[in-house]
C-alpha cells in the first residue's frame, strides 16, 4: 500500500474541490499472484459420478497438465475485484467528458427494471407464448423510436452503432438489388464518424470523401460535385452524421437528400448524436431513409467497459422488407417473432439483440415522455454551449459557430506557444479529478479535444471542469514541464500508450518454484 505521492513540481497539488487528491491507494497484483496451493473459497460435495480420462474424450485437445488457475480464498477473490473496481473512473463518480460518446448518467430505476426476474431470467429460445411481456416491450420501444425519428419501422437487432451502420447499408444494398441495380459509391463527408467508411468496405462498397469546409458544414454544391465525379448512375447513397463530429447541425439536409434521391440513392443517417436533437428534429422530415440510434448513448443504457451496446435502426417503409429477421409483429391480441421474410438480409445478431438495453431505454423514454426528451436535448446543447463560451477565449475552438451537443477545441495555439499538446492536457486533467475528453478526434481538427458534457451535468460541475481547463492553460505558460509530465496525483504516473498498443503484455508468466 502507498499514498498518492507528492509531485516535485510547484502547484501540482493545487486543484479545485472534487479533484484528485493523494490518499490511501492499494497496489493490487494479478490474481494469479495471490493465494497458495490448495487454498480455495468454496465447499463442494464429493464427486458422485465416475471419473473419466479426458484424453479418451478429447484426444489431442486434452490438457497434459491442469490449468494453472488462481487458488484463492473468498476474501482474497472478493477484495481483488473490489479493489480493481475502485481504480475505475466512472460516470457515478464524476463527469465523463468524452466527446462523441454521450456519457450521461444512467438512472438507477432503469437498472432496477432490467433486473426484474421475469426479464432477467427469460431464456432467449423460449416460445413466443411465454415471452409476451418481453415481446411487447420490444414492439413498443420500436414504435417509440419511430416516433422520435419520424420513420416508419424499426429493427432492434444491431448490437452497437457500427453494426447499425452495417445493417442499414446492407438493407440499402438489398433494396437496390431488388430494383435491379448495383451501385457501389457511397458519399461520406469528412466530418462523419470514422466507422462510416469501414462499414462501406465491409459491404463491398466504395466510400467517396466529401472534403470539409472552414465552416464545418456540408454544402449542396460539394455534394453535387461529388456526385458528378463518382458517376450519377453509381450512387448507392450518402452516409452523414447530423449533428456532425464538429458539433454542428447540418442545415442543408433537405436539399442534399433531394440530390441523392434524384440519382436513385438512399440517405443513411448516423444517429450517434441524436442526444442533441431528440424531440427537436425528426430525421425522417429532413430526408433520411435509414438511421441508427445508440441506446447506450442517447437513452442512458450503460456502455462503460466495452458494452453491451445497442444500435437499433429505423427506416422508411420501402426498406421494411429487407430488415433483419425475425421481426416482432403484433398478431391479434398478442405478439410473435416473424421469420418468414424472404427479402430479409437475415440475422445480424444472435437471438433478438441485447434485450437488457431495451428495458433500460424503454424505461427512460417512458419516464421522460416527449417533452422530457426535448428538454434533455435542450439542456445537452445548453451545457455544451456554456463550455464553448467559457473556453473559447483560452483555447482555439474548431469553429466560430456555437456548437450543438459537443465542443471541439484545438491545441494548435497552445502548442505553438508552450509546446504543450492535447495529450498533455488530457493527462493533466486527471490531476484535477476529470477523465480526459476524446483526444485527436475529429481528424479534421489539429490536436482535437472533443468535450460532450450531456444534459446530466450541473452548472457547478461544468464550472469546475472549465476552471480546470483554464488553469491547465495557465500552467502550460508558467511551467510547461508540469503539464508535459502529468499526471502527478494518480495511482500510476504517465504510461506509454504507444508501447502498450504495439507491444502489449498479454501473457502471464508464473513464477518459477524452487
Amino acid at each position: 500500500m502507498r499514498d498518492g505521492g507528492a509531485s516535485t513540481h510547484a502547484g501540482a497539488l493545487r486543484a479545485p474541490g472534487g479533484a484528485a487528491q493523494p490518499g490511501l491507494q492499494l497496489l493490487e497484483p494479478l490474481i494469479f499472484e495471490r493465494g497458495a496451493d490448495g487454498r480455495h473459497g468454496a465447499s463442494l460435495a464429493p464427486f458422485d459420478t465416475p471419473r473419466i480420462d479426458p484424453s479418451v474424450h478429447f484426444g489431442d485437445l486434452a490438457r497434459a497438465s491442469a490449468a494453472r488457475l488462481p487458488q484463492v480464498s473468498e476474501p482474497e477473490a472478493f477484495r481483488h475485484f473490489v479493489r480493481l473496481s475502485q481504480q475505475n473512473y466512472c460516470i457515478d463518480t464524476q463527469m465523463y467528458p468524452l466527446g462523441s460518446c454521450t456519457m450521461k448518467y444512467n438512472p438507477k430505476v432503469n437498472e432496477w427494471a432490467a433486473r426484474q426476474a421475469a426479464f432477467l431470467r427469460l431464456h432467449p429460445m423460449a416460445p413466443d407464448e411465454l415471452c409476451q411481456g418481453s415481446l411487447e416491450v420490444m414492439h413498443r420501444l420500436g414504435e417509440m423510436l419511430c416516433t422520435i425519428t419520424g420513420l416508419d419501422d424499426c429493427s432492434l437487432q444491431p448490437a452497437a452503432g457500427a453494426q447499425g451502420e452495417l445493417t442499414g447499408l446492407m438493407m440499402i444494398q438489398a433494396y437496390h438489388q431488388a430494383q435491379g441495380r448495383s451501385p457501389r459509391k457511397v458519399l461520406v463527408p469528412e466530418s462523419a464518424h470514422g466507422t462510416n467508411p469501414a462499414s462501406c468496405s465491409l459491404c463491398g462498397l466504395e466510400s467517396v470523401k466529401i472534403a470539409g469546409r472552414a465552416d464545418g458544414l456540408v454544402q449542396v454544391e460539394d455534394v453535387a460535385r461529388a456526385i458528378q465525379e463518382a458517376g450519377e448512375d453509381d450512387i448507392c447513397g450518402l452516409m452523414i452524421t447530423n449533428p456532425n463530429t464538429l458539433g454542428l447541425f447540418e442545415s442543408n439536409m433537405v436539399q442534399i437528400s433531394e440530390l441523392i434521391h434524384e440519382r436513385g440513392g438512399q440517405v443513411y443517417g448516423d444517429g450517434a448524436n441524436t442526444n442533441a436533437i431528440m424531440g427537436r428534429v425528426r430525421v425522417g422530415d429532413i430526408g433520411i431513409d435509414v438511421v441508427h440510434i445508440n441506446l447506450h448513448k442517447t437513452f442512458t443504457t450503460p456502455h462503460g467497459g466495452g458494452g453491451p451496446g445497442s444500435g437499433p435502426v429505423c427506416f422508411r417503409e420501402h426498406l421494411e422488407p429487407f430488415q433483419p429477421q425475425p421481426v416482432v409483429t403484433r398478431s391479434g391480441s398478442g405478439y410473435r417473432l416473424d421469420a418468414d421474410r424472404p427479402q430479409s438480409i437475415g440475422r445480424v445478431r444472435a437471438f433478438q439483440g441485447n434485450f437488457g438495453m431495451f428495458i433500460r431505454a424503454y424505461c427512460y423514454i417512458r419516464e421522460l415522455g416527449g417533452q422530457g426528451l426535448s428538454d434533455a436535448s435542450t439542456m445537452a446543447v445548453l451545457n455544451a454551449r456554456y463550455l464553448w463560451s467559457r473556453l473559447k477565449e483560452t483555447y482555439l475552438v474548431a469553429t466560430d459557430e456555437p456548437c450543438m451537443h459537443e465542443v471541439v477545441l484545438s491545441d494548435e495555439a497552445i502548442e505553438k506557444k508552450t509546446g504543450v499538446k492535447t495529450l498533455d492536457i488530457g493527462k493533466r486533467l486527471l490531476d484535477y479529478g476529470f477523465h480526459a475528453p476524446t483526444v485527436y478526434f475529429p481528424l479534421v481538427v489539429k490536436g482535437a479535444l472533443m468535450i460532450e458534457p450531456t444534459e446530466t451535468e450541473t452548472k457547478q460541475t461544468l464550472d469546475e471542469f472549465a476552471d480546470a481547463m483554464i488553469a491547465i492553460a495557465a500552467e502550460a505558460e508558467r511551467d510547461p514541464q508540469l503539464v508535459k509530465t502529468a499526471p502527478h496525483l494518480t495511482r500510476l504516473r504517465r504510461l506509454n500508450e504507444a508501447q502498450a498498443a504495439r507491444k502489449p503484455r498479454l501473457r502471464w508468466t508464473p513464477p518459477v518454484s524452487d
